[in-house]
């Protein structure tokens, strides 16, 4: 799929709708200085990537309110791309949230690749639009960290709906989204084809900390949609 593609279809989905959270997690291509894929991540060469410019293309500007905030998942490598992104969609970064992957008995997940560490986490990098733009009273509350499993490739932990619905308002559109979502406008090549167990850690409960973060989110959001 090329750029004007992405485009285009970006605009034709999303038509005259307008957002005031949008969460987005692109397909980063990682290179190395000669422009080629990392040879650490030659592995994912399966899965498609775009470019940074065919990311900072797509038009996030024309489809969101004033105030709005955005929700950017970026690689610990691609930390400066990811800004670059966030200012070309018309965002002001402020802050960030880490997800800290672990195993099922707690301790970190060592899969992860990287050419100088080995990865154990990844950063949503938040940024806001216009006027106005803080967070809501929830967010006042909450640590900027989830802990919790890796999965399928790529696919990111429930818990940033969780954390998202309750410290931005809606309308909520997920960008490059896997699967679709109740009260949210999801566009992407999987958002109709995957079809996930949102409810995915009812039984994999990894320790007191992941205990307390979910009993947090049932005091803050009791009657949340499952």
């Amino acid at each position: 799929m090329n750029k004007k593609t992405v485009i285009e279809d970006f605009r034709e989905f999303i038509g005259d709708r307008k957002f005031s959270t949008i969460l987005a997690d692109p397909p980063w291509q990682f290179q190395n200085r000669t422009g080629k894929m990392a040879p650490e991540h030659k592995r994912l060469s399966r899965y498609s990537t775009m470019k940074l410019e065919e990311i900072k293309s797509i038009p996030v500007h024309e489809v969101v309110t004033e105030p709005a905030h955005l929700y950017l998942w970026v690689p610990n490598a691609l930390l400066s791309e990811g800004l670059e992104v966030m200012k070309a969609w018309g965002f002001t970064y402020k802050t960030n949230m880490i997800w800290y992957k672990v195993r099922k008995d707690g301790g970190p997940d060592r899969r992860g690749v990287g050419f100088y560490f080995r990865n154990v986490t990844e950063v949503i990098l938040f940024g806001v639009r216009g006027k106005k733009a803080r967070t809501l009273q929830p967010a006042r509350s909450l640590e900027n960290i989830i802990i919790q499993r890796k999965r399928e490739h790529s696919r990111k932990p429930d818990e940033q709906y969780e954390v998202i619905e309750s410290c931005s308002r809606g309308p909520f559109l997920e960008m490059f989204a896997r699967g679709s979502r109740p009260n949210w406008v999801c566009w992407g090549n999987q958002a109709d084809s995957y079809f996930p167990e949102w409810d995915t850690y009812k039984n994999h409960s990894q320790n007191n900390l992941i205990d307390e973060q979910k009993d947090l989110f049932d005091k803050i959001m009791p009657h949340r949609q499952r």
